[in-house]
């Protein structure tokens, strides 16, 4: 059941540049801002932590360039304590944490925990229970106590761990892995329960964004799709989002306007509306010979014998769900509503029964211009950082369109002129 390569996307407007901030000399892993302050922390495979500042000139420069012995992988910063944890690449591989100083302009080193046997890819330090959750390329998750510095518990997973969200309030730990697979953890202090698994990408995961009001998981991964999960929901209804030509490595959903933001490698930028009523993209049915005009496929070799024909190769409806021959499927469309925003196969039932308002887009897609690696927002500001492999951190600011009204949301990533 392959589908045809997007076509390019319309071009809209673009996010608007407001500063470059280069000088890292290799991949930025990570880069926040700093709320209420216009300053910028990146972490890289160059081995330095900076904190970059925006002086009277409008430019941003290091007020802080601090070099460690290995290369820094993932980063999470907590504002009101000053607080760094910073994941470090150094075979015994470490979290190490820093207190930055009020001005901006020191940072001391705290502590340091043996966090992983393999790189750190992700983490966050919850303020609320005291700890450092992070996962790591040895397969595992693990929290530790930020107070005695000792480990608290590990779990192991049977791929890569790749990236994780943590709900504060319920100590429930979110985490993605290079088999395609989310785990949902319940951590205690001293031991830990799984909760569920929840499967439905077909590649690894890059990222996650949970929200916990709307108790909603986003994931985006390798195969180019976003999925929404609905884990406050009883029914647990998934929905799939699919326009990205590349692996999605970030996203951040907005709470505010119900706007979802993802982006992927090669610099596309997508805002959805998750507003819209959406419908779930349906399972797709296993079957022996076409649905619609019964030929058999090429391994129903019974089938082939008695009626004496050439089996066919086996195709899927994207709005039904059912299996069918080329024959039968050989019209292409949109179907936003399903979270098909490039053209997709659907059986010719089907194409009969779309209209053309159903092909109306619920996403604008728009060029990051570079590789992105990481993405950060500040929702009070409009603000929005980007970084990845080409060494530059981009600043923007974000204008969004809400239901046709140009609105300043100091929270999204895109001017978009209708």
């Amino acid at each position: 059941g392959s589908s045809q390569p997007p076509p390019s996307l319309p071009q809209t407007a673009r996010p608007i540049l407001l500063n470059k901030i280069e000088g890292h000399s290799d991949t930025v892993n990570k880069a926040v801002l700093i709320p209420k302050e216009d300053g910028v922390i990146t972490v890289s495979e160059d081995r330095t932590i900076r904190v970059w500042l925006k002086r009277d000139s409008g430019q941003y420069w290091p007020s802080i360039y601090h070099t460690v012995s290995s290369p820094c992988s993932c980063m999470s910063y907590h504002h009101d304590s000053r607080r760094i944890f910073i994941g470090q690449d150094n075979g015994a591989v470490v979290v190490s944490e820093f207190l930055i100083s009020e001005d901006f302009n020191k940072m001391n080193h705290v502590k340091t925990y043996p966090a992983h046997q393999n790189r750190v890819s992700d983490m966050v330090f919850s303020l609320e229970s005291e700890w450092v959750v992070s996962t790591g390329h040895d397969k595992s998750v693990s929290w530790m106590c930020t107070q005695s510095g000792s480990m608290l518990g590990r779990h192991y997973f049977t791929a890569w761990a790749s990236c994780l969200q943590y709900d504060h309030e319920t100590q429930h730990a979110f985490v993605g892995d290079y088999s395609g697979q989310i785990t949902l953890l319940k951590l205690e202090r001293q031991t830990y329960s799984t909760i569920t698994t929840l499967k439905g990408h077909e590649g690894s995961i890059g990222t996650l964004w949970w929200d916990p009001v709307q108790r909603l998981l986003f994931s985006g991964a390798s195969d180019h799709s976003v999925i929404m999960w609905d884990i406050g929901g009883r029914k647990g209804r998934t929905l799939l989002l699919q326009g990205h030509h590349e692996r999605v490595q970030a996203l951040r959903y907005l709470q505010l306007t119900r706007q979802l933001l993802s982006c992927s490698a090669d610099g596309g930028i997508a805002v959805w509306n998750m507003d819209a009523q959406r419908e779930e993209a349906p399972q797709w049915l296993d079957s022996d010979s076409c649905q619609k005009c019964e030929q058999p496929f090429f391994w129903n070799i019974k089938q082939m014998w008695d009626t004496k024909t050439l089996g066919l190769r086996q195709h899927h409806c994207r709005k039904c769900g059912q299996a069918v021959c080329g024959k039968c499927s050989s019209k292409r469309s949109t179907y936003p509503i399903m979270g098909f925003e490039f053209p997709v196969r659907v059986c010719d039932a089907c194409f009969d029964t779309i209209k053309e308002e159903d092909r109306t887009a619920l996403a604008t897609f728009h060029e990051g211009k570079h590789n992105i690696a990481h993405m950060d927002m500040d929702p009070s500001r409009g603000l929005m950082v980007t970084c990845g492999s080409d060494r530059i951190v981009k600043v923007n600011n974000t204008l969004v369109i809400c239901d046709k009204i140009l609105i300043f949301v100091t929270s999204c990533s895109i001017c978009d002129k209708e």
